[in-house]
C-alpha cells in the first residue's frame, strides 16, 4: 500500500494534463453464390446509395458553414482519427473500442476508413442492443413497472432485433402502437403494457408519451386545461387519450374492447359537472391523415406516422442527433416547436435531415452514418475560444467545436469493462463474460445512478460518482494486474517500456501519450520488472481511468 501511495503521489499531476488534453457487421451469407448480375446490381446500388448519403451530407455541411461565416468564427479543426474511432464507439456501442479493434483500426490505412468503420459499427449487433437500450428510455420509460404484465427485457430483445434488422423506423412505430397480444409473445405491446398500474391503463398517459415519443412534443399539460403557452386544447388532449379508450389488459394480453362492433365508448368525468360524458377519439392536427377504417389505435399509428406528418421525422433526427452528440439539436428533445406549414424549410436541419430520412425509408442506419459524416460530427472538442474565453458561448450555441458530454454511467461502466480486456468484449465473446459484463454493469449503474427517463439533460458529476470510481471494488477489480486481465498482459507481455505505455493509454483512453505525459511515465517504468512493474502498470490504469479524460465524450 504504501507503494502504491507512493507511485500515485508521482502520478496524480497528471489527471489535471491528462484533464486539459481531453477536454480543451456482418450480414448473413447466402450459401448460393451470386451472379454477375445480381453483383452488378449490389454495387449499382450501393454506389447510388453513397452518393445519396454524400448530397445530404453536403447539405448539412452547408447549412453550419452558412451559420459560422454569418456569426464571424472559424470551427474548431477537424479531431484526429483516433478520437473519431472512441467517439463513433462510444455512440453506437456504449463502449470504448478494444485494443484488438484499435489496432485493427490503426492497421486500416485507407482514406475513407472513418466512413467504413462507421458501417461496421452499425452491421456489429452491440449497435442494435445499445441503441435499443437507449430508445427503450423515451419509449416505455425508465420506471420497472409491473413484472407480471410488463416484461422490459423482452421489448429490449425485440427492439434490439428490429434495428439490427433495420426495419423501417415507421413500421417498428406502427407496431408498438397497434400491436395486440401477450407481453412475452408480442414484446412491442410492453409500449402498451408499461403503462399498466393495478391492472389498469393509463390512458392519460399512454397519449402523452405518445406524443412525446414520436412527435417530439408536450401535450400533456393540456390534460386537466387548455395549455397556457401552447395551442393544445383540453379537448384535443382527450380526444387523443380516447384512442387508446378501446385497449386494456386481460388473461391473453394487450387487446381491444369490442372490435368487432366499432369504437367503445370512452368516459371521462366532468371536473365541472361530475357528470360522465363520452369522448370520441380524435387527433389535435389534420384529421384528414387518420384513416376511416380499421382498429382506432390502428389508425392512430397511421396518423403518428403519415408521410406527412413532419412532426414525426424532426422527432426522431433530434432524438438521434442528442444521442451521437451528447445533446439534441433543439432542447427539451421533447418540447419541439411546430414545424412551418409552408413545408420543408431548407435551413431548418431537422426538416433536411427528416426529409432526407423519410425519402429514404425511415433509416435509421442511414440517419445515424449520415449524421456521423458531416463536418460538424468530426470536429475536435477543442477550440480557441475555450482558450480565451472569448465567445466560447456562441462557439458553443453555433456548434462550432463538438460538444463535450459526461459519460453516461453505463458508458463508464462499459469502458472500464471493456478496458480490464485486450479482446473484444461483444456477442462472440464466451457467455461467461457477457454474464459477468451484464450484472456488473447492472451493479455500477445502480450505485453510480441512473439518468431516468430524461437522460439527455446535462448533468453535472458528484462527488460520490468520482469516489466509486476511484475506491470501489469495480475500480480494484478491473484494474488488477493478473494472467488473463488486460493490465496484466501488457505488464508482462510489451517488449518495452514505450511499447507497453502506449498499450496502456490506448487501452484506456483510444490515443497515444503525449510527450509530457511519455517523459514523466516512462520515468517510472525504466528498469522495472516483476511485481513491481506490474504494480506500476495497475497504478496507470488507476490514474487513466480517474483522469477527467476517461469520463468525458470529446
Amino acid at each position: 500500500m504504501k507503494h502504491r501511495t507512493g507511485i500515485m503521489s508521482a502520478f496524480l499531476p497528471l489527471l489535471v494534463v491528462i484533464g486539459i488534453v481531453g477536454l480543451v457487421a456482418s450480414a448473413a451469407r447466402s450459401s448460393r453464390v451470386p451472379s454477375s448480375r445480381e453483383l452488378n446490381q449490389k454495387t449499382v446500388a450501393a454506389a447510388e446509395s453513397m452518393v445519396a448519403v454524400e448530397s445530404i451530407v453536403t447539405k448539412v455541411d452547408r447549412l453550419f458553414a452558412d451559420q459560422w461565416r454569418e456569426a464571424g468564427i472559424e470551427s474548431a479543426v477537424p479531431a484526429d482519427d483516433l478520437t473519431l474511432f472512441r467517439r463513433l464507439s462510444l455512440v453506437l456501442h456504449g463502449t470504448a473500442p478494444s485494443l484488438e479493434e484499435i489496432r485493427q483500426f490503426e492497421s486500416d490505412r485507407s482514406g475513407d476508413r472513418i466512413d467504413r468503420w462507421t458501417s461496421r459499427m452499425l452491421a456489429d449487433r452491440r449497435f442494435a442492443n445499445y441503441f435499443a437500450r437507449r430508445f427503450s428510455r423515451f419509449l416505455v420509460g425508465a420506471e420497472e413497472g409491473q413484472f407480471v404484465v410488463f416484461r422490459r427485457d423482452r421489448f429490449w430483445a425485440w427492439l434490439g432485433e428490429q434495428l439490427h434488422l433495420n426495419r423501417p423506423y415507421d413500421e417498428i412505430v406502427r407496431e408498438m402502437i397497434s400491436q395486440r397480444g401477450l407481453w412475452t409473445d408480442k414484446p412491442e405491446v410492453n409500449f402498451v403494457a408499461a403503462v399498466v398500474n393495478e391492472g389498469v391503463v393509463d390512458h392519460n398517459k399512454l397519449a402523452g408519451r405518445t406524443v412525446r415519443a414520436f412527435l417530439g412534443q408536450r401535450i400533456d399539460c393540456a390534460q386537466c386545461h387548455n395549455h397556457p403557452f401552447a395551442d393544445w386544447k383540453q379537448s384535443q388532449f382527450e380526444g387523443l387519450a380516447a384512442c387508446y379508450g378501446q385497449v386494456n389488459i386481460s388473461a391473453v394480453g394487450v387487446e381491444d374492447n369490442n372490435v368487432d362492433k366499432g369504437s367503445a365508448p370512452y368516459r371521462l368525468q366532468d371536473r365541472l359537472t361530475l357528470e360522465d360524458r363520452d369522448i370520441e377519439p380524435s387527433v389535435p392536427f389534420h384529421p384528414e391523415w387518420m384513416p376511416d377504417e380499421g382498429r382506432t389505435r390502428e389508425r392512430l399509428a397511421a396518423w403518428v406516422t403519415h408521410p406527412d406528418n413532419r412532426r414525426f421525422d424532426r422527432a426522431i433526427v433530434n432524438r438521434v442527433w442528442g444521442l451521437m452528440f451528447g445533446r439534441p439539436w433543439i432542447q427539451p428533445v421533447d418540447d419541439l416547436p411546430n414545424p412551418n406549414d409552408a413545408g420543408i424549410d431548407p435551413t431548418d436541419l431537422l426538416d433536411v435531415l427528416g426529409a432526407d430520412f423519410r425519402a429514404h425509408g425511415c433509416d435509421l442506419k442511414r440517419l445515424v452514418s449520415t449524421i456521423a459524416a458531416t463536418r460538424v460530427f468530426r470536429l475536435s472538442s477543442q477550440h480557441p475560444a475555450f482558450e480565451t474565453g472569448d465567445r466560447a458561448d456562441e462557439v458553443e450555441q453555433i456548434w462550432a467545436a463538438f460538444p463535450i458530454s459526461r459519460l453516461r454511467p453505463e458508458q463508464v461502466i462499459g469502458s472500464m469493462l471493456q478496458a480490464s480486456s485486450l479482446k473484444t468484449l461483444d456477442q462472440k465473446s464466451h457467455w461467461t463474460m457477457r454474464a459477468v459484463r451484464f450484472f456488473r454493469e447492472l451493479d455500477f449503474v445502480r450505485e453510480y445512478g441512473d439518468l431516468g427517463d430524461d437522460e439527455l439533460t446535462e448533468r453535472a458529476g458528484t462527488i460520490p460518482q468520482a469516489l466509486l470510481r476511484m475506491n470501489s471494488d469495480f475500480a480494484a477489480e478491473w484494474t488488477k494486474s493478473t494472467i488473463l486481465s488486460a493490465a496484466g498482459r501488457i505488464s508482462g507481455m510489451s517488449p518495452d517500456d514505450e511499447i507497453c505505455l502506449d498499450n496502456c493509454f490506448l487501452v484506456c483512453l483510444t490515443r497515444h501519450p503525449t510527450a509530457e505525459e511519455r517523459a514523466t511515465m516512462i520515468k517510472q517504468l525504466e528498469g522495472t520488472t516483476g511485481d513491481i512493474r506490474s504494480n506500476l502498470v495497475e497504478d496507470i490504469f488507476w490514474t487513466l481511468f480517474n483522469s477527467p479524460e476517461f469520463c468525458w465524450e470529446h
